[in-house]
């Protein structure tokens, strides 16, 4: 049986089988909407019509400017001076490789610090501290990991594939 210290600590690993661990949605989230809303939602809201993780507020490929909000959230999660660079403006395709790859590294970090954080600031912020930061770490990490999965959902769109769901 794994302890809880446990679970959150492999909360990042990639090489989870079914992924990091699940919680209750907060009140407000999709998860604790009706049923009936969230399949309304579902069937054609903004930032619904693509597969899970879709990113909110990106309409489906195929609907008129869809391309330009991708960019818009991709470069939302990138630092602000990849504004300034015209060429991932043009090429949508480029900034959502170079997204991925950033989220990629900003997930390592993440990680590394969720390692280190017991033995490198237990001195000088003492245990409770450790802990705060731990918690803030592991919400940072799913956060993470969700812009990771819609950045990759954006990348495969942009290159033309389509999500086929499954039954």
């Amino acid at each position: 049986m794994w302890s809880a210290a446990r679970i959150i600590e492999h909360v990042f690993d990639p090489a989870l089988p079914h992924g990091p661990p699940l919680r209750a949605g907060s009140p407000g989230s999709p998860a604790q909407q009706p049923a009936q809303q969230r399949s309304a939602a579902g069937a054609g809201g903004v930032g619904a019509g693509g597969p899970p993780g879709w990113p909110p507020g990106v309409p489906p490929p195929g609907e008129r400017g869809w391309d330009h909000r991708a960019s818009a959230w991709l470069l939302d999660h990138c630092p602000p001076d990849y504004r300034l660079h015209p060429a991932w403006r043009r090429h949508p395709v480029a900034l959502a490789w170079l997204t991925v790859r950033h989220l990629d590294a900003q997930l390592d970090a993440m990680r590394s610090a969720y390692r280190e954080v017991r033995v490198d600031l237990v001195d000088d912020i003492g245990p409770e501290g450790v802990a705060q930061v731990l918690g803030d770490l592991e919400v940072e990490g799913v956060r993470l990991l969700s812009a990771r999965r819609a950045a990759g959902l954006l990348l495969d769109a942009l290159r033309g594939l389509e999500f086929v769901p499954r039954l």
